[in-house]
């Protein structure tokens, strides 16, 4: 935990953040830290947790993915033993607590995909056969259906670790490239040692990449009101959208899931809403992508509706069939 517990000048003890351990959570949530001073004048404090998923060797695919890096932070919450948390939206489960409240999201990052490859390679560079580290059954289902299409060979390992590991696996020649969030390495200050952004066309991120949550308890009604002053509202509807589509096709964060929402804009004007979803086998042989766009909606229950609109079309084109067992 950060030493940081004496009162603030206004008299207020500090507010307890809840965050994973990790470099990445821990860059993440010192910079939300430091928005919830400016916005409500008191000093925050880093409260370390570690989390299932922070643990567990195994791949995320087998442990399910969905909460395993969220549950701990939630039980905290529920204990009272911190005041707020701060959680990658990507990890977050679809079905919200009654006991907590997503208070905010603030402006989304970059939501891409990155390649960090060696002998800074681009992807349409790497050599036939190239072996390319991931975690996300997500990105090994776009990959492998993107070679396929382009005659290129290429092979997906499924890895796990933190930046530093997943990077060194490259650096010390296991493999040709990974694949990791471009919002992480950026929160990091790793963005230089990207060799390649994935075009959103090529392989649309996880819903809510790129997003943070701040979440806190549903009593806390003055803590939520301020942090709301953290929301993004274009980042809330879209997230909202995505997260909705990944609920309906009833699959957990680590199913092979695309979904991205982007304002469109005329001129100075965003007059609409574009949601974009894939859902693949992950050896690329399958693939179900679709589109749809509407007026930027004006309420959580609009920008969900858009998104189990897509999900549904996508369900009447097979998706049900290429995400293995669904999250019930």
């Amino acid at each position: 935990m950060t030493d940081n517990s004496s009162p603030d000048a206004r008299g207020a003890a500090p507010l307890r953040l809840g965050t994973r351990r990790s470099k990445l959570a821990m860059a993440q949530s010192g910079l939300v830290a430091e928005a919830v001073r400016e916005v409500t004048g008191r000093a925050v404090e880093l409260v370390e947790i570690t989390t299932y998923g922070d643990t567990s060797r195994e791949h995320l695919a087998q442990i399910g993915g969905t909460g395993v890096f969220v549950a701990a932070l939630r039980e905290a919450l529920a204990r009272g033993e911190v005041d707020f948390a701060v959680h990658s939206l990507k990890d977050l489960p679809t079905s919200q607590p009654d006991d907590l409240v997503l208070a905010a999201v603030p402006q989304r990052e970059d939501p891409r995909d990155a390649l960090v490859a060696r002998d800074g390679l681009t992807f349409e560079q790497l050599p036939d056969g190239a072996r390319i580290g991931t975690g996300s059954p997500r990105r090994m289902a776009q990959l492998n259906a993107y070679a396929r299409s382009h005659g290129l060979r290429i092979e997906t390992v499924p890895i796990r670790g933190n930046v530093d590991t997943r990077i060194g696996f490259v650096r010390d020649g296991k493999l040709d490239a990974v694949v990791l969030a471009a919002a992480g390495l950026s929160r990091l200050g790793r963005s230089g040692e990207v060799t390649d952004f994935l075009p959103v066309d090529t392989v649309l991120p996880a819903p809510g990449q790129g997003a943070l949550a701040i979440e806190c308890a549903a009593s806390s009604a003055d803590l939520a009101a301020a942090l709301a002053e953290l929301d993004d509202p274009y980042t809330r509807v879209a997230v909202t959208a995505e997260r909705a589509l990944l609920a309906a096709l009833e699959a957990g964060c680590s199913a092979p899931v695309g979904a991205l929402a982007d304002v469109l804009a005329d001129g100075q004007v965003v007059n609409e809403l574009r949601l974009r979803g894939v859902v693949g086998s992950t050896d690329g042989s399958s693939l179900v992508q679709l589109s749809t766009t509407g007026p930027v909606p004006t309420s959580h229950d609009d920008a969900a509706a858009l998104g189990r609109e897509l999900a549904s079309e996508m369900l009447a084109k097979g998706a049900a069939g290429l995400m293995g067992e669904r999250a019930l």
